[in-house]
């Protein structure tokens, strides 16, 4: 069972690329302020079709991943339709769909206004992506300045900094350094107890901050953990007979939540010109799955693929009928409307942190 959960449980975590241009934003930012561009950095919670491009296990540009994306058509997101990073482009009235950096279609304007360079199974730990040959945060990051040599070649070097300055920079990573690498692996855990563990992923999130900052980022959010305990394959695997949330799972997901957001509060003096936020999104995804009801759904504790209970990647050759009445898509990652409601609800809470830090915009 312990390979079956190695091989599955690959990435928590997400269609190709749309250069439409949304009318008008569905989130109001604040006064006077734009972003031109969205830039994501991650895993398969995020991932618009990275790995299609390279050979690993972590990808599903297969049916029925993408069922309900544009013609049905499989794209390398871990969900029926649209995922995180497409959203955060749509409400924020840039564009319907954030392409992947190394799609090869990709024209001028899609530069110009973000792309993705999240890579499903990727983590914090360099050791997580080399698990799954995958694009590590640092491959992401050196993708990152060809993207900016680029821009700079489209746009010149003025235009190309204020871009990078003003565009939203998010970061959606550290599901698979405890599900794919610590709990799966004794890579680590044989050195690390999950505090001391925590505090290793904490200094590589510190490095790559010091990165991104150096690189002209100033708008930079971080997005915390769901609840690890409660996706349908850790039920299956961990929940016992009952397929309850894994209440361990769930608490080591809280934990690292807690260090994340103190680790981006202690930059936030290092880097006064810029604003580093971490966004929890632990508290809406676990209210959706205790109370699916609320949110339109029926069933939170299985996925549309297959049984429900395990299907992931390779072994998702089917999925339901009725997709709607789904929180989960498979085994690890919510459906695209369970992931819509998700990122309006970090939206509303975060758009203004996001712009202007703590300060009034």
């Amino acid at each position: 069972m312990k390979s079956l959960s190695l091989l599955f449980t690959v990435f928590f975590p997400l269609l190709l690329s749309c250069n439409n241009n949304i009318a008008n934003a569905v989130i109001k930012l604040p006064r006077n302020a734009t972003i031109p561009a969205v830039v994501v950095f991650g895993d398969s919670v995020v991932d618009t079709g990275m790995n299609n491009y390279i050979i690993t296990i972590a990808k599903c540009n297969f049916p029925p991943y993408g069922q309900d994306f544009l013609g049905g058509k499989p794209t390398g997101r871990f969900s029926n339709g649209k995922v995180p990073a497409d959203f955060l482009a749509e409400e924020l009235g840039i564009k319907s769909f954030l392409p992947p950096y190394l799609d090869p279609s990709l024209q001028d304007e899609d530069f110009l206004t973000g792309v993705n360079f999240a890579s499903s199974a990727a983590g914090f730990d360099p050791l997580t992506s080399e698990i799954s040959s995958v694009f590590s945060l640092t491959d992401q990051l050196e993708m990152f300045k060809e993207y900016i040599a680029k821009l700079k070649k489209i746009a010149g070097d003025e235009r190309t900094s204020d871009i990078i300055r003003e565009s939203l920079i998010a970061v959606v990573i550290g599901n698979n350094d405890f599900l794919i690498n610590y709990f799966m692996t004794p890579l680590r855990s044989l050195q690390y107890d999950v505090p001391s563990y925590t505090d290793l992923l904490m200094s590589y999130f510190s490095t790559f901050l010091q990165d991104l900052y150096q690189l002209g980022a100033r708008r930079i959010a971080i997005f915390g953990l769901p609840p690890l305990g409660c996706l349908p394959l850790e039920r299956t695997l961990r929940g016992g007979l009952g397929r309850n949330c894994f209440e361990e799972y769930n608490e080591n997901a809280r934990f690292f939540n807690n260090r994340l957001s103190d680790e981006v509060a202690s930059h936030k003096s290092q880097f006064p010109d810029a604003t580093i936020t971490f966004a929890d999104i632990y508290p809406a995804f676990f209210d959706i799955i205790q109370t699916p009801q609320k949110y339109g759904f029926k069933i939170a504790d299985r996925g549309c693929c297959g049984t429900g209970t395990i299907e992931l990647s390779i072994i998702c050759t089917y999925a339901c009928s009725n997709v709607e009445d789904y929180v989960f898509w498979d085994g690890a990652h919510p459906t695209e409307k369970a992931y819509g409601i998700i990122v309006r609800r970090v939206l509303d809470e975060y758009i203004n942190d996001f712009i202007c830090g703590k300060s009034s915009c």
